[in-house]
């Protein structure tokens, strides 16, 4: 079956930040990712634990701040504290299976996010993407 991205996609974070606030959400993280963040920010785990993450279910996800429900992390709006050290789930954004669930969500994220089609922005093929996905 013929993807609908099949001739791929162009992507190009900006820095923007806005991935990382205006609305409440979940950024889940695993145990590898929070030894990785811990030791980012030169703190235990232990410590990591208590100030940035929260419960829900049985998944671990990033603690939120402020009125706009800024990541943890995010500094001045747009900035990400530990982006050598970001999870999974931020590495691979505006690559995941429901964004790219058709052209129309795909342009629907674009709304929110200018490296989607951004016209500097790196073309990543069929092949990248389903690795990314795959990931």
């Amino acid at each position: 079956m013929t993807k609908w991205y099949a001739e791929g996609l162009k992507f190009k974070c900006t820095g923007c930040g806005k991935c990382c606030t205006g609305s409440p959400g979940y950024v889940w993280v695993n145990e590898e990712e929070i030894a990785t963040m811990s030791q980012a920010l030169g703190i235990t785990v232990e410590v990591f634990y208590r100030r940035y993450i929260r419960r829900v279910g049985q998944r671990l996800s990033l603690t939120e701040k402020g009125p706009n429900y800024d990541c943890v992390f995010l500094e001045d709006g747009k900035t990400c504290r530990l982006y050598q050290a970001r999870p999974k789930q931020c590495r691979t954004f505006p690559f995941w299976s429901h964004t790219l669930a058709s052209k129309e969500t795909w342009e629907h994220a674009a709304q929110d996010c200018e490296g989607i089609n951004h016209p500097e922005a790196k073309h990543y093929s069929q092949e990248e993407i389903d690795s990314i996905l795959d990931t």
